[in-house]
C-alpha cells in the first residue's frame, strides 16, 4: 500500500512562486495548483526571454537591501533559502547557471523555455486545475475554493497570485493589502523628447530626491527607461508626481570640455561633442542652449563652454507619471504586518500561507523579484510542513 498523504493543500497561482511551492510539497502532500493560464508562462518574459533566475549576492542582509519594500522581513526568509539555494535548485532539475559580469544569474540555456519545462517536467506529482478561483472560504474543517460552479475542499490553503490581481480572494478573508502601484517601469516626463526617442547612454548617474543611481537609460517618444529609471521607479513608487531627476551623462569618465576646445579650435562644436555621446543627443542639447551646433569651438567661450558642461552633467527632466515598459512588478499586496515572516502563514487565519509578489515586496531588476518569489515559495512550504 501506498504511504497516506497526510493532507489536502490548494495552491493558488502557477506563477514562480507557487509552483516552487508546490515542488517541495508535492512528495507528501495532495498538491492542486489553480491557474486560469498556462503555469509559469510569467517567466518567460524574465531577462529579455534568457530568464534572471537570481541575483549573486549570498549574504541575506546585502541581497535584501535590494528590495524598497519588504527588506527587513526578508532576513529571516532569505537566511533560510537564498541565492546558493536557488542556484542548487534549478541545477538538480537540470537547469545549468552562469553569472554575468553584472551578477545576474542565468541559466547556460539563455532560454526561459527551456527553464520553464525542466520546472514544469520536476511538478510530477502536482494536479493542476485550469480556473479561476471565485473566493476562498473558510471553515471548521479547513478552506473551500469556489471556482464558478464548483467546489474543492482543502485543509491548507497557498495563495501566491501574483501582484496584479486576485486580491479580493485575501480581503474576503480579513487580510489588508496596500494599494499596489507600477515599480520598475519608464517614465513620462513634461519636457519632449520624441526626437530623441531611442537614443540611448550606458552608466549614466541620476539624481532623484537626494540619492543618487548609476545604470543604463534611453529615451523614449513619451520620456525616459533603461535600468537606472526602472530602479528610481521602484524608489518613488509610493511617492506623488510630479518630480525632478538630474542625468549626469558624463558620469563614465573625465570630461575636459576647455582642454578639448584648445585642442580642436576648427571642428564644429556639434561633432566634438559627438566623439563622446551620441550625435542626435549633443545636437539636441547645443539647440536648448541656443548654440549654433556648426559653431567652431574656438568661438566657445567660457559662458557658453559652462552652459554645455551644465546641460551634460546636470540635465533636468521632470517626471509625470508611469508608462508601462520594463519588468511587470508592482508595489503593494498582502500587508506583512499581517504575515509570519519565519513561515509565511497569515497572522489573522490558521492554515492560509502567502509567497511570491501577492505580498507587499518588490526588488529592483536583476533577478531580485524572482529570488523573492523562489524564497517565499520554499518558506512557505517549509511552514505547511511543521504546521502538521
Amino acid at each position: 500500500m501506498g504511504r497516506e498523504l497526510k493532507s489536502k493543500v490548494a495552491i493558488i497561482g502557477g506563477g514562480p512562486a507557487g509552483c516552487f511551492c508546490a515542488y517541495f510539497l508535492q512528495k507528501d502532500f495532495d498538491i492542486t495548483v489553480f491557474e486560469a493560464k498556462s503555469p509559469l508562462t510569467t517567466i518567460l518574459p524574465t531577462g529579455g526571454g534568457r530568464c534572471n533566475l537570481a541575483h549573486a549576492e549570498y549574504d541575506f542582509r546585502e541581497l535584501a537591501s535590494n528590495y524598497p519594500r519588504g527588506e527587513k522581513f526578508l532576513y529571516s526568509v532569505f537566511s533560510k533559502f537564498g541565492t546558493a539555494d536557488t542556484i542548487d535548485f534549478f541545477e538538480s532539475i537540470g537547469v545549468d547557471t552562469y553569472v554575468q559580469d553584472d551578477l545576474r544569474v542565468f541559466p547556460l540555456s539563455n532560454s526561459a523555455v527551456d527553464v520553464r519545462n525542466k520546472f514544469l517536467e520536476s511538478l510530477e506529482c502536482v494536479k493542476f486545475i485550469e480556473k479561476r478561483v471565485d473566493k476562498i472560504e473558510e471553515d471548521i474543517s479547513g478552506f473551500t475554493i469556489v471556482c464558478g460552479s464548483n467546489a474543492y475542499k482543502f485543509d491548507k490553503v497557498v495563495v501566491a497570485v501574483g501582484g496584479h490581481s486576485g486580491f479580493s480572494l485575501v480581503e474576503n478573508l480579513g487580510h489588508s493589502i496596500v494599494s499596489p502601484r507600477p515599480s520598475l517601469c519608464g517614465l513620462k516626463t513634461k519636457e519632449d523628447f520624441v526626437e530623441l526617442s531611442g537614443v540611448s547612454f550606458s552608466s549614466v548617474k541620476a539624481k532623484c530626491k537626494g540619492k543618487t543611481y548609476l545604470g543604463d537609460f534611453m529615451f523614449t517618444h513619451t520620456g525616459v527607461t533603461g535600468p537606472v529609471i526602472y530602479q528610481i521607479s521602484s524608489i518613488m513608487a509610493r511617492e506623488k508626481f510630479p518630480y525632478i531627476i538630474n542625468i549626469d551623462f558624463l558620469a563614465d569618465g573625465d570630461f575636459d570640455l576647455q582642454g578639448l576646445l584648445n585642442e580642436n579650435p576648427h571642428k564644429a562644436i556639434k561633432n566634438l561633442i559627438s566623439e563622446y555621446l551620441p550625435k542626435s543627443f549633443a545636437e539636441f542639447i547645443l539647440g536648448n542652449l541656443s548654440i549654433n551646433p556648426d559653431e567652431k569651438c574656438h568661438r566657445i567661450n567660457g559662458t557658453l563652454r559652462d552652459k554645455i558642461i551644465d546641460k551634460l552633467r546636470n540635465f533636468e527632466l521632470t517626471a509625470l507619471g508611469t508608462r508601462p515598459d520594463g519588468e511587470v512588478v508592482t508595489s503593494g499586496g498582502v500587508d506583512l504586518k499581517e504575515v509570519d515572516s519565519k513561515t509565511m502563514e497569515s497572522k489573522l487565519v490558521s492554515g492560509l500561507f502567502f509567497c511570491g509578489e501577492v505580498l507587499d515586496i518588490d526588488g529592483f531588476c536583476g533577478g531580485f523579484n524572482l529570488q523573492n518569489c523562489w524564497s517565499t515559495g520554499y518558506v512557505a512550504a517549509q511552514g505547511i510542513m511543521q504546521s502538521q
